[in-house]
């Protein structure tokens, strides 16, 4: 990361008297395969680098970026960037971030090892995948793809207001998409495997769980509408907690685009719910030691025991509303500047597995997969509406398969009519991890 943070120094020494400059490296390689019977049927290797560069001058703020580490290039888009600050609005609350005395976490986010594994053996372990899925279960009778893909990502910022760090992570999945049959009808399951090694991947986890999800599914019927407990499988609760999450960041606060706004230190959920924001827990596919500004990053509680106790901040909200940064800056990527949100955020987990939950169902549905969530939901508003499948349970037993119904609330009434949460905490390719969540009292429509 040496040679990231050189970069940005020869940057940031373009500064003029009177204005703030910063640089944002970034450095990534990243491989995806797909596998179909058999065969490659995508593949990529791709290398990607640039620098983003901010110029803050006058409470204007100016940004450009290049896609080389070419000095002249580097140059160029140092004078843009000062260019575009001269046309920029003004605004106090632009500023740098500045050093807080939090240091950074030392997470084990890298393998070394990753990128020395040949593209032929990624590409066999997709394969391998592939064959996996087909001999887990007699009514697989195929598999809509196997997917490989991996990461390695590097980043550094420098500026002028004293920050000077770097941080990098490996990831790497195995996903699988398998379609079960049983005479005319059809259903779609998947499963995966995620890892920041390459040995790390399991197959056969995620070939059993896309067979299963998928079979499970076959003779699936309507429900009948009505109100009902919803037990939400830990995939579709990481889902919905990121969501929730989403709104938390104080940028969509300020900008009137979260239902949470002006409600800090009110009831906001069952007293039983913590939700953290805590990219410092190396588990997280989210984990990084530093924000995108280059502050260490940290645990936020938003939620505790059911009380709003606050949003994640970048300078930017922070300035603006008078909080303090909690090293929670974002970036969609080099070619881009920094906003405030969350990255690796969990509720905190409960005492009782996801079979104990179950158990103490009496009747109600399983949803273990949803569609169009995030277009369904209104983020002001919190109300919502998403297709779903899953299975019903009854006597604390699941029982036969539901496809084709719509679960539909608001994000306030889910979160106060929550009634437990699970121990199974689950990490996912996602910025929230998931859990099994039960729900009382939800509209269900089917039938």
């Amino acid at each position: 990361m040496s040679d990231l943070l050189d970069v940005a120094d020869t940057v940031v020494d373009h500064a003029r008297d009177g204005e703030q400059l910063e640089a944002y490296v970034e450095r990534s390689t990243d491989t995806q395969v797909r596998v179909y019977q058999g065969e490659v049927e995508h593949l990529a290797v791709a290398d990607s680098l640039g620098v983003g560069v901010r110029v803050v001058r006058d409470g204007r703020q100016g940004f450009a970026y290049c896609g080389t580490f070419d000095a002249e290039a580097l140059g160029e888009a140092v004078n843009d960037a000062r260019d575009n600050a001269a046309f920029a609005e003004p605004d106090d609350a632009v500023a740098l971030a500045e050093p807080d005395g939090v240091e950074p976490a030392e997470l084990d986010l890298w393998r070394p090892g990753l990128d020395e594994v040949p593209t032929d053996t990624k590409v066999a372990l997709a394969q391998e995948l592939e064959r996996a899925v087909l001999a887990a279960d007699p009514r697989i009778v195929g598999v809509e793809s196997c997917d490989y893909g991996d990461s390695l990502a590097e980043t550094a910022v420098v500026s002028t207001s004293g920050l000077r760090r770097a941080s990098r992570a490996t990831s790497c999945d195995l996903v699988a998409y398998s379609l079960a049959g049983d005479g005319d009808e059809t259903q779609t399951g998947f499963g995966f495997s995620l890892g920041r090694a390459f040995d790390e991947l399991d197959v056969a986890v995620a070939a059993r769980d896309a067979a299963d999800r998928a079979v499970r599914l076959l003779g699936a019927t309507k429900p009948p509408s009505g109100r009902m407990t919803v037990v939400l499988d830990p995939w579709v609760t990481a889902q919905l907690v990121g969501i929730v999450a989403g709104t938390l960041g104080a940028e969509e606060v300020i900008k009137g685009r979260s239902l949470f706004a002006g409600r800090e230190g009110e009831e906001v959920a069952a007293p039983f719910v913590t939700l953290v924001e805590d990219p410092t827990d190396a588990r997280s596919w989210g984990a990084a030691p530093v924000d995108d500004e280059g502050l260490a990053t940290r645990p936020v509680r938003l939620v505790e025991d059911g009380v709003l106790r606050g949003f994640v901040h970048s300078t930017w909200t922070a300035k603006r509303t008078g909080a303090a940064a909690t090293g929670s800056a974002v970036r969609a990527g080099f070619k881009s500047t920094p906003t405030a949100g969350c990255r690796a955020v969990a509720l905190t987990p409960g005492k009782r597995d996801a079979s104990a939950l179950l158990a103490g169902v009496d009747d109600g549905v399983l949803v273990q997969e949803v569609s169009g969530l995030h277009s369904g939901v209104n983020p002001v508003s919190g109300d919502f509406s998403t297709g779903a499948q899953g299975l019903r349970i009854r006597g604390g037993a699941l029982a036969e398969p539901l496809r084709e119904f719509t679960v539909a609330s608001t994000l306030q009434r889910l979160l106060h009519d929550l009634v437990a949460i699970g121990s199974d905490l689950t990490w996912l390719p996602l910025r929230a991890a998931g859990m099994t969540l039960v729900i009382g009292d939800v509209a269900v429509s089917g039938e």
